[in-house]
């Protein structure tokens, strides 16, 4: 009589790959923390890239003294507080203390240097995130800061 052979998995090769698979989630599971974080960041640095955009852009367009969208003079220190989705929700002068909204996540300051040469204009902006923050005194979570020049002949 012929005599079938079973092949199966023995209790020890079970135990092996049950471990290997838990050690290779358990390493994945680790970096979904790490992951999160990086994408906040890159959203918040995106966001404040696109707020200093539409303001160099607002300031660009005008042809006054003063930017017709967001309210900066030029040659006056301005900040101006943004919520999440970019919008202003206030503004004050740079030595000005207010009482910021809940809804401020970025603080963006237009300071502009003292007694420029004639015909040129340009402006030192900066977006620190989160806005109750003041970059003088504490390290913001992030920042984005650009140097923009102006043609006001």
């Amino acid at each position: 009589m012929k005599q079938r052979s079973l092949s199966a998995f023995s209790l020890i090769e079970l135990t092996l790959a049950i471990g290997i698979a838990a050690f290779c989630l358990l390493a994945v599971m680790g970096l979904i923390p790490i992951a999160v974080q990086t994408t906040r960041n890159a959203t918040s640095q995106t966001a404040a890239t696109n707020i200093i955009t539409s303001v160099i852009a607002d300031m660009r367009a005008t042809t006054s003294a003063t930017s017709p969208q967001y309210g900066i003079t030029f040659g006056t220190c301005r900040r101006l507080y943004f919520d999440s989705q970019g919008q202003v929700v206030a503004s004050s002068a740079c030595n000005a203390n207010i009482t910021l909204p809940a809804t401020a996540r970025y603080r963006l300051t237009a300071d502009f240097p003292p007694n420029p040469p004639a015909g040129l204009s340009y402006s030192d902006l900066k977006v620190t995130w989160p806005a109750p923050v003041d970059p003088a005194t504490t390290t913001p979570a992030g920042s984005v800061e650009m140097f923009a020049a102006f043609d006001r002949n």
